[in-house]
């Protein structure tokens, strides 16, 4: 079975419902992780049918996970939870997103080997504003290094054969995943064009997030958030740690036109703007302590090879050290 993972202090929104109605459609379950704030239960519209699974924070806890015991409250992270729980089901797939992200007409179960599509060609490293493959329009993903955001992207190249892609992050039209100053500049509701998948080959750089991403079986371990680091770039940092991760495996990541819309909850753009000031310091330097590891090159040490990076990260300073209690927790539940 295929799952989708939101966390969230809402009660169903109407874009938690549009994607209900699609997951159902396709056979689908959701899975909710809550939090200490927040609804204690999570109910859908009556006489419909509701494939939804609400984790309270007392359902986490007596989960067995020991993830479960050692994670902060009040925190994204929570989510880590629910992915656990869908692996334990033996998903097929997962598909993450946030309760404000509303499936559009094109919205479908994707699958892990991409048939069509452009490639951009492997890099000893460099980073590579994905955005700019959809629109001409000045525009650039959250998390993407500032000095970064006028240089033209690489050609992509046609495929020539289908790719197993276990990472596939889709755009997102009407609020896109931009950082807090172009929300401060050019703040405004944004369409992408529908163009070809777009495939980095290892070693091009280019942040994904967690609005509404696909992964596979191989993956799985990459999907740990980590906690200790600010809220804007926990799933930024994430994607740097899968991409490094995947790399060593030979596998690059896939990016593909917008498959929801979303009717963005209310931010204060200072606060976050100040919550993404430690990427637009770290997320260069990040990227060079990632490039920088000896990685084991095989499919079975993705999970070691994801505690390298935080070990690492946490030598240089970016992580506290008790980032590696959640890493070692995380593990053990998948091993089990």
């Amino acid at each position: 079975m295929n799952y989708a993972i939101i966390t969230t202090i809402q009660k169903p929104t109407s874009s938690v419902f549009r994607l209900v109605e699609r997951l159902s459609a396709a056979g689908g379950k959701l899975i909710v992780a809550g939090d200490s704030k927040g609804p204690s239960s999570f109910e859908g519209r009556e006489g419909e049918p509701w494939p939804v699974e609400f984790l309270s924070l007392g359902d986490q806890v007596r989960s067995g996970f020991r993830l479960a015991q050692n994670l902060p409250t009040k925190n994204y992270a929570r989510k880590n939870i629910a992915y656990l729980h869908a692996i334990r089901a033996k998903a097929d797939c997962i598909y993450e997103t946030d309760d404000d992200n509303a499936p559009n007409d094109t919205w479908q179960i994707r699958e892990e080997r991409v048939a069509q599509g452009a490639c951009v060609g492997a890099s000893e490293s460099r980073w590579v504003n994905v955005y700019r493959y959809f629109t001409e329009d000045s525009i650039w993903p959250r998390g993407l290094p500032l000095d970064e955001i006028r240089r033209k992207p690489p050609e992509a190249s046609p495929l020539t054969a289908p790719l197993r892609a276990p990472v596939q992050q889709g755009l997102v039209n009407g609020s896109a995943d931009v950082d807090a100053i172009w929300r401060l500049v050019m703040d405004r509701d944004f369409h992408f064009a529908n163009g070809p998948s777009i495939h980095l080959e290892p070693g091009n750089w280019c942040p994904f997030n967690t609005q509404t991403t696909w992964w596979w079986p191989v993956a799985y371990p990459l999907l740990y958030i980590p906690s200790y680091c600010s809220f804007r770039m926990c799933d930024i940092w994430k994607s740097f740690v899968a991409q490094r991760c995947l790399w060593a495996v030979g596998i690059g990541v896939v990016f593909h036109s917008p498959e929801v819309f979303q009717d963005r909850n209310p931010h204060d753009l200072m606060v976050d703007f100040r919550d993404e000031t430690p990427g637009y310091e770290q997320n260069r330097r990040i990227a060079e302590i990632l490039d920088g590891l000896n990685l084991d090159p095989r499919e079975e040490a993705v999970g070691n090879n994801l505690r390298s990076c935080y070990a690492n990260l946490i030598k240089h300073g970016i992580f506290p050290e008790k980032e590696i209690i959640l890493v070692d927790a995380w593990l053990n539940d998948l091993r089990d």
